[in-house]
């Protein structure tokens, strides 16, 4: 069942059936539990099964989940080397010696750079901040960057979002006599012994992420700019401030975690939540600025404008130009300023759509007319395409193949480029695997960045593949849903009721229903493109409903044309259709048109 043209071997799990072929379920499966939960948290049994269905077990992690607070965020203190981190920055701050915060180029670095500036500057620091160069720097941190923290007689760098990585370059400014402390979030760096591995930190005067495998932080999925939001609130306090003061920088917090796609779960479920409260009321003249030229309603904000609309522009400074424009929106104390400035971004993401489609479209072509489509993991050269696109491209060939993607791109030096990979492989412990044939990699199980000698392609190509341990059943999409639910539960109040489960994204996605045997009785293709269809739909029970696809609806189309023939599709399109019964996945939504609000439903996948 696909979205697209489905593959005869895609099917789907309800979560009940995943858990019980993983063997996450007992026997007894305590049929009754989601009606305990339904009773003491006052929400229906069926939604309470939604919860469960989220691996949300036992009263306490249920309460944090529908009604977490700024309370129940857990003391940045645990984390492996806070105290240092401290210690150590709060006797520069007293110094008044020169601090520097060296950040990334994408969302989350550009977040958490702004994230320190403003705690930093609250503490009455001498604080500056640098940001690479996609194209002249590479990322994260580099002797480039410490030579010019050097000439500016910088004492001390905090990296964030980067530097985990970096042992040479850290060991390099420690030589040349700086305070290094390190905020990050992505993978230690290790290498095999034997059955085990020795993990490779950067000799820096404190090293504070989450991943490191000694940390006993109860939580390992924050993003960089969350990890600097800690950092900030502990010096806050251990320099006796209100660490409340800083609050209002979880907005910041959440379009980092949102944008660079962590899991919706724990602590990251609270401060998105918060974030986007604070987000319709900010006071950030360039946040404001940005929401407002590409259109966003402020009072409906949801991950959705943040990951899709928002993101995308914050991100294009950091392609196409330089992010620390963006991080100048952040910092725009004068409306016409931010005005400016975020109509710079939009513009050039608007630039940058086009360039990805016409990147994206060779991309398919180059994998339909070769071998690559017949391997486990694909790696696409286009020599041509800017090196700051290859993640985006890689994402939509991911999504087209479902195979891990590495997308490489011709560099001054070499070849670049970044991965992106599927729920059953490890991306950075593929690329671990074949680390003899890279100059540089980094990153985590699902996105990677690499550079190697161009010499290097085909071998890389070759022993990534026979290294990779990938099965055909791991290429087989499986797609999960929650429950069966026939249309008659359709109706306002269940659609009002799942709004206790937002926000929605990844760990946390939006419910998804199923239902079989479904007959299709009319289809209208609606939209300035024509990429929009409109079906009116009957399930066994006689329950009609409107139902709105927003997928290829060529694809679409051709399905239904093949599996029942070209009169019937015909017929179809005409507003009669008779025979054509289908299986959906869908989740219910509202249509709201002239004040008059009607359940609907949204296709996500077909059979």
């Amino acid at each position: 069942m696909s979205g697209e043209n489905p593959p005869a071997s895609l099917y789907y799990l309800t979560t009940k059936e995943r858990k019980r072929e993983n063997g996450e379920l007992g026997t007894s499966e305590k049929r009754s539990g989601f009606f305990h939960i339904s009773e003491k948290f006052h929400i229906s049994p069926r939604v309470a099964s939604l919860i469960r269905n989220r691996d949300v077990i036992g009263d306490d992690a249920i309460e944090k989940y529908l009604n977490g607070t700024i309370a129940d965020l857990y003391d940045g203190m645990l984390m492996k080397d806070m105290d240092k981190a401290v210690a150590v920055l709060g006797e520069k701050i007293k110094e008044n010696a020169k601090i520097r915060i060296i950040g990334d180029y994408d969302i989350d670095g550009i977040q958490s750079t702004y994230i320190l500036l403003e705690g930093f500057r609250m503490l009455g620091a001498d604080v500056d901040s640098d940001i690479p160069d996609r194209m002249k720097d590479g990322y994260g941190l580099n002797r480039n960057l410490i030579d010019r923290a050097l000439e500016a007689d910088v004492d001390t760098i905090i990296t964030c979002d980067n530097g985990i990585a970096a042992a040479e370059e850290i060991a390099y400014a420690k030589s040349m006599g700086m305070t290094i402390v390190v905020t990050d979030h992505h993978e230690v760096p290790y290498t095999e012994i034997g059955a085990g591995r020795r993990y490779i930190l950067p000799e820096a005067d404190a090293v504070v992420d989450p991943k490191q495998e000694d940390c006993t932080y109860p939580f390992k999925g924050l993003c960089g700019a969350a990890v600097a939001y800690k950092l900030v609130e502990a010096l806050m306090e251990a320099m006796g401030k209100d660490a409340e003061d800083a609050d209002y920088l979880m907005e910041n917090v959440a379009i980092a975690t949102i944008g660079d796609v962590m899991d919706l779960v724990d602590e990251n479920r609270i401060f998105v939540k918060q974030g986007l409260d604070m987000l319709k009321r900010t006071e950030n003249l360039g946040l404001k600025a940005l929401m407002g030229c590409t259109g966003v309603n402020v009072d409906k904000l949801s991950p959705y404008h943040i990951g899709f609309v928002i993101g995308p522009c914050m991100n294009a400074s950091g392609r196409l130009d330089t992010a620390k424009r963006a991080l100048e929106l952040l910092e725009a104390k004068k409306v016409a300023e931010a005005d400016l400035l975020a109509g710079d971004l939009k513009a050039l993401n608007d630039s940058r759509k086009d360039m990805t489609a016409q990147a994206v479209e060779e991309a398919f072509i180059q994998v339909e007319n070769s071998e690559l489509k017949d391997a486990d993991v694909l790696v696409v050269y286009l020599p041509e395409c800017h090196e700051s696109l290859a993640g985006i491209v890689a994402g939509r060939i991911r999504e087209k193949y479902y195979r891990p993607v590495f997308v490489l791109t011709k560099g001054a030096e070499g070849l670049k480029g970044s991965g992106r990979s599927i729920e059953t492989w490890h991306m950075y412990e593929g690329l671990n695997r074949v680390k003899h044939l890279l100059s540089k990699f980094g990153g985590h199980k699902m996105a990677a960045g690499l550079s190697m000698p161009e010499e290097n392609l085909e071998q890389f190509r070759k022993e990534i593949n026979e290294k990779s341990g990938i099965t055909p059943e791991d290429l087989n999409e499986k797609i999960a849903i929650d429950m069966q639910l026939p249309f008659e539960c359709v109706n306002e109040k269940f659609i009002g009721e799942l709004a206790v489960l937002e926000p929605f994204g990844k760990g946390n996605a939006r419910p998804i229903f199923a239902e079989r045997q479904v007959q299709v009785e009319s289809a209208r293709i609606l939209g300035k493109n024509k990429n929009v269809l409109k079906l009116q739909v009957k399930d066994l029970h006689g329950t009609r409903m409107d139902a709105m696809y927003y997928g290829d609806v060529n694809t679409f189309v051709e399905y239904v044309r093949e599996k029942f023939g070209d009169i019937a599709c015909e017929c179809l399109l005409r507003g009669y259709g008779h025979g054509i019964v289908m299986a959906f996945t869908y989740y219910p939504d509202i249509n709201e048109y002239q004040g008059v609000r009607t359940p609907q439903i949204v296709i996500q996948n077909y059979k």
